[in-house]
């Protein structure tokens, strides 16, 4: 990525600003509300919530005496709780003197130890429960596949296509579909099925069995564009069928992917269907590594499309309990994948350009943002749950690294000494500040 290339575009480059800068702002919002709120419920008083640092562009202060602010440089927040010297809580030994027992109880510092422990875990803890309220919105507003499998939408698509929307799929060549609640039935049942360009269906229509010929199920079809992938910057679109690899024709979706995998990162000339036209698209596959579901991750090259069936089956909106089980599955995967990248990074198994920085993270929200609104709150969900994993990490100046604190003060009966915590914390700041660096680095020279 070369930064050098956004400055001329300026209309994209401001779209990029703007969705990093709104991404942002709810998550340091949420994070620093469940400080705020959690502390309040807490008997802890705040003086200060601002969005942003820097000179104050808009201010009030509520009945409980807390002045809500906005700054001007929008990228981050804090609370500023009694008692505390400055946003990252160090103690005001002036404001701390002379206070009564009452008094110095509302203050972060004069608060027992089960108070300043829950006000800052809930920092991550409400970027958590952000991700998993926003997964399970958007996984009942998606629905799950009907059963039995029924069209939902269609496409135009280069090839034979007889279904209609509400058909329901009884078998295919013959075979008739397993049920859905069989663990990898389904996939196994795909996999089996002659890969040619046109199959047989027999479906159900208006209470009548019949059959009618369709495509192959899984066509090299991109149902999904990477942002910022190479499909992306090549000028693939979702909806693009290909037809044909270096010349070669191809018919499923698995043909393109063993072709890609192959390629050891050459170039590839690419037929594509877009809307009843061809077009002639070449592009580079890249370097990925992937993580796998025992932890570890495997490198292969990628286009950056996502597959899937021709067409969208209907769906049926599913229980709350299920939607918010799934959401707190996928907030707990990406925790997990996260951890096990950085561990990877630091063992040296995969690349360390993996680790992306502002400018990546600038660019992917204006990326998702494009893409509409349900992937830009998609992104924003994923990225709390970034946000709250990174803030736990047991480093000075992070909320984990006081929870740390909090725990040594548990086990020995006292708080580590300022002399210690100023110490402790100068080195928490260096290794905050490089990680940073070191993630900016990434962005600028990482290809």
């Amino acid at each position: 990525m070369d930064i050098v290339t956004l400055v001329p575009q300026f209309g994209g480059l401001l779209w990029t600003l703007v969705a990093f800068v709104i991404a942002l702002s709810v998550i340091v919002a949420i994070h620093e509300y469940g400080h705020y709120i959690v502390g309040r419920w807490s008997g802890i008083h705040a003086d200060v919530f601002s969005l942003g640092f820097g000179p104050v562009l808009f201010s009030r202060t509520d009945k409980r005496g807390t002045q809500w602010q906005f700054a001007l440089f929008p990228l981050g927040g804090y609370v500023k709780f009694r008692g505390d010297s400055n946003a990252s809580g160090g103690t005001d030994g002036d404001a701390m003197t002379g206070l009564t027992a009452d008094e110095r109880r509302s203050t972060m510092h004069g608060a027992p130890l089960w108070a300043r422990a829950a006000t800052v875990a809930a920092g991550p803890l409400f970027n958590f429960a952000l991700s998993i309220i926003v997964f399970t919105a958007i996984f009942m507003l998606r629905g799950v596949t009907a059963e039995p499998l029924t069209v939902g939408e269609l496409q135009e698509l280069p090839v034979t296509q007889e279904l209609r929307v509400g058909d329901e799929i009884l078998a295919i060549e013959g075979e008739a579909l397993p049920p859905f609640d069989r663990e990898g039935a389904f996939a196994d049942f795909l996999d089996s099925l002659p890969e040619q360009e046109e199959l047989s269906y027999t479906i159900l229509r208006d209470g009548t069995e019949q059959t009618v010929t369709g495509p192959y199920v899984h066509l090299p079809l991109a149902s999904q564009v990477v942002p910022l992938s190479a499909a992306s910057e090549a000028g693939l679109e979702d909806g693009d069928v290909i037809r044909a690899v270096n010349g070669t024709p191809i018919v499923a979706f698995e043909d393109l992917r063993e072709i890609v995998e192959g390629s050891e990162g050459a170039p590839l000339d690419l037929t594509v269907w877009r809307e009843g036209e061809t077009l002639d698209i070449t592009l580079e596959p890249r370097r990925t590594d992937e993580p796998q579901p025992g932890g570890s991750f495997r490198t292969v090259y990628r286009i950056g499309i996502a597959g899937g069936l021709f067409f969208a089956p209907a769906t049926e909106t599913p229980g709350i309990g299920t939607a918010a089980g799934s959401a707190v599955v996928q907030t707990g995967e990406i925790i997990r994948g996260s951890i096990s990248g950085l561990w990877h990074m630091i063992t040296g198994a995969i690349s360390t350009c993996n680790l992306s920085g502002p400018i990546g993270i600038a660019e992917t929200s204006g990326a998702m943002a494009s893409q509409g609104t349900e992937s830009f709150i998609w992104f924003i969900a994923v990225l709390s749950t970034a946000v709250g994993l990174l803030n736990l990490f047991p480093v000075p100046v992070l909320d984990g690294g006081h929870l740390c604190f909090y725990a040594y003060e548990a086990v020995s009966g006292r708080p580590p000494s300022d002399r210690a915590l100023k110490v402790l914390m100068s080195i928490g700041l260096t290794l905050v500040l490089g990680l940073m660096v070191f993630a900016l680095t990434n962005d600028i020279f990482c290809p």
